[in-house]
């Protein structure tokens, strides 16, 4: 009984496709008449990037990366050998040799494991590429694929350089398609910006935005970041590939997104060009990058010490030490003078000022117009190598005791380092001036946040080396409705603008 209802059930479902497919074939006929043009669309740079596009693709390369078992086996420091990372970067899953620390590998174990892919740029025709330092920092072996997805070479590093994020390898070819530089200098919030990379290994990914901000410093991916910001689409993959503009130059290599997700968000970070193309210019040439070094503590101009000191707000930077014996000290620069310009033009702040002195070879000149107790002056500086590192300025040590009460720094008492005072306070041998031993709640110096166990080294420009000159200044500017002190605070140098109270 069960069988027929069964095959009258299967007569019904296929019957009804067929009814379907009957009233399909009759409405066919009344289907209006279609307008089709089928011309290529009229590319010009109103309608179409595609010509754009094929004319720079050949240009951008991936770049995968391996790295010994050994390595992985034993966890490094980016924590590659971490499932999540690596499923997140669009990299296989190890196999158990790789990701079972308690087995034994080989140390000098052959064996290589993928670990990323990346982006680079073409920029000579016989195979100089530039791309990302965090892409090729880690690798044992690097591989090539051109724009065709077929053609592979092996790569060498030929140098890296952390502080720039910046990286040079080179493949053993010829007649390929170098990118053409735009001066970034000139890149405009607002400017078209194309990206071209292989995010997720998505080869010759191409995504479009405009220029959302120019000199984001403080983003923390790179010692020397002065990062172009851009809403086009940047993902994982497309780090050390190629920023374009609508004319198809580069003006940036992607570098960092900032991402709550791990995607996306419309918050992508690129080395600017001039900025790329100087440090790989320095690797190819001395196999790291030879950054000049003014040695000068410095610090941005804050309205209140712009007024101290007589000039426009926001004006350049101030000098706060200078380092003994160093490439400033010797032009005749001194802490407290502000340099408005570098080699004839102004800068936009502190990080554009270092980046500049950075981007200036060892045993260049430099012009820098600054301004001292509130006159115009040129100097010029002969930069010295960067060793690496701010070096700390250093004076030589001194004190003497004395008691006596100040005027306009009402409140404040001082005395002299000792050696107690530099071991409980951590202060450096080489400081000197007057420790700041207590400071009246209710005074003027406590408003402007002196602190104890600051060490005053000068008073409105005026070195100090004792707390005797500390009070012997503080004389001499009673008369002033606003005092600026230079002091050391755990070791940096700070300054504190201390202005007369106004009483109710």
């Amino acid at each position: 009984m069960k069988h027929p209802i069964l095959t009258r059930s299967i007569r019904s479902l296929l019957f009804v496709p067929l009814f379907f497919g009957t009233m399909a074939f009759a409405d066919e006929a009344k289907m209006p008449a279609l307008r089709v043009d089928e011309q290529a669309l009229k590319r010009d740079e109103h309608s179409s990037y595609a010509p754009v596009i094929e004319r720079v693709a050949p240009s951008v390369v991936t770049i995968s990366t391996e790295v010994r078992a050994d390595k992985l086996a034993k966890g490094n420091q980016r924590g590659m050998n971490d499932p999540m990372f690596r499923r997140f970067f669009g990299m296989p899953d190890l196999d158990d040799d790789a990701q079972q620390p308690q087995k034994k590998v080989e140390p000098k174990s052959k064996k290589m494991i993928p670990a990323g892919i990346g982006s680079g740029v073409i920029v000579s025709p016989d195979g100089y590429i530039l791309t990302n330092h965090h892409v090729v920092a880690e690798a044992d072996v690097i591989k090539v694929t051109l724009a065709d997805g077929k053609t592979e070479y092996t790569a060498k590093k030929v140098a890296s350089d952390e502080g720039s994020d910046i990286a040079v390898i080179k493949i053993e070819a010829a007649t390929l398609s170098p990118i053409t530089f735009a001066d970034s200098d000139q890149t405009k919030v607002g400017d078209v910006a194309i990206a071209i990379g292989s995010p997720f290994a998505l080869r010759q990914t191409v995504t479009k935005g405009i220029i959302s901000a120019l000199g984001r410093d403080s983003t923390g991916i790179s010692e020397f970041g002065n990062f172009i910001q851009t809403d086009a689409s940047i993902n994982p993959g497309n780090s050390g590939g190629a920023l374009i503009d609508a004319q198809g130059r580069l003006v940036g290599i992607p570098s960092a997104i900032y991402s709550r997700s791990g995607g996306n968000m419309g918050i992508g970070f690129a080395v600017p060009s001039n900025q790329a193309r100087s440090v790989m210019q320095s690797l190819i040439k001395f196999g790291k990058v030879q950054r000049g070094f003014l040695g000068i503590e410095m610090r941005e101009i804050t309205e209140p010490l712009a007024k101290s000191l007589g000039i426009g707000s926001n004006q350049g930077i101030i000098i706060a030490q200078v380092v003994e014996g160093g490439a400033a000290e010797k032009a005749g620069l001194r802490a407290e003078d502000a340099i408005v310009e570098l080699n004839g033009k102004k800068f936009e702040n502190l990080t554009a000022f270092r980046n500049a002195i950075a981007a200036t070879e060892p045993g260049a000149k430099v012009e820098v117009k600054i301004i001292r107790d509130g006159k115009e002056l040129n100097i010029s500086v002969t930069l010295a190598d960067r060793s690496g590192s701010i070096a700390k300025a250093s004076t030589k040590p001194s004190a003497v005791p004395a008691k006596k009460e100040p005027d306009v720094l009402d409140g404040v008492q001082v005395g002299d380092i000792t050696a107690e005072n530099r071991r409980q306070l951590g202060i450096d041998g080489s400081v000197r001036g007057a420790l700041v031993t207590a400071i009246a709640p209710d005074s003027a110096s406590a408003d402007a946040e002196l602190k104890r166990g600051d060490v005053i080294v000068s008073i409105n420009g005026k070195d100090v080396k004792s707390a005797d000159e500390a009070i012997a200044l503080s004389e001499e500017v009673k008369h002033l409705s606003t005092v600026r002190l230079r002091v050391n605070r755990a070791g940096k140098t700070e300054f504190v603008i201390v202005e007369e109270r106004k009483e109710n």
